[in-house]
């Protein structure tokens, strides 16, 4: 299987996406829109990851490669590829689809909960993923659900903190993929994130907290990826 990355800053990598790479001897290639670098094709991949990043979907001023991987992100839909979406990906994503993207109510930075928005209620999508789970946050802008797809997961500061379109295209607004040098590199350059806020942890509380939640937050990416590869039959 062939992943595709898209990324936007240094400091936001694939972090443990390379690790499970690597574990499951998949090939692994980053375009690094930052650098000036252009994505490839659809037909050259199987899977596009889309990483976080500081900036916010609007600034194709600022950062005029958004215009362009908004472009590649909708192909890759089309082209019925496995997609996903994390912090700023999942904007991206949403904003493919149609749907709104805006400041949230909340900056949500640190450990907090995601609910499932029945818990223990039926057959719901991904059905393998838990009810209730504390992942990883750093975040001041959110989503309106995109049409026909199907919320996941909700937390106290953010309606919708994950979503599935149609089988394969998955939007999360929280990091699954963060390792504990991710989440020292995000305190030290994005630190004027920080400060006072309800759901704003410091950044020793959320370093303090990395191996109390690494274990089931690596697990949850670890099933994602299983099933999709073999749903999709990657």
């Amino acid at each position: 299987m062939i992943i595709q990355v898209f990324q936007h800053v240094s400091f936001e990598g694939p972090a443990y996406i390379e690790e499970l790479a690597e574990a499951n001897s998949y090939d692994l290639h980053v375009c690094r829109f930052d650098e000036g670098e252009m994505p490839v094709p659809p037909t050259d991949f199987d899977m596009l990851v889309v990483m976080g990043g500081p900036m916010n979907i609007h600034e194709e001023t600022s950062f005029p490669w958004l215009t362009e991987e908004k472009k590649a992100i909708e192909e890759a839909i089309k082209s019925d590829k496995v997609v996903f979406g994390f912090c700023l990906g999942a904007q991206l994503i949403a904003d493919v689809l149609g749907a709104r993207v805006y400041k949230n109510k909340e900056r949500e930075i640190g450990w907090f909960p995601i609910t499932r928005p029945m818990p223990g209620v039926g057959n719901p999508p991904l059905q393998f993923l838990p009810d209730i789970a504390t992942v990883f946050h750093w975040h001041g802008e959110t989503f309106d659900l995109p049409k026909n797809a199907v919320r996941l997961y909700s937390s106290e500061a953010t309606d919708n903190q994950a979503f599935l379109y149609e089988s394969n295209v998955l939007g999360m607004q929280f990091h699954l993929e963060m390792l504990k040098p991710s989440i020292e590199d995000l305190a030290h350059f994005c630190k004027s994130d920080l400060g006072e806020g309800e759901f704003v942890m410091s950044a020793r509380e959320m370093l303090a907290n990395y191996s109390k939640y690494e274990v089931a937050n690596k697990k949850m990416l670890q099933n994602l990826f299983k099933y999709f590869v073999k749903e999709m039959d990657l």
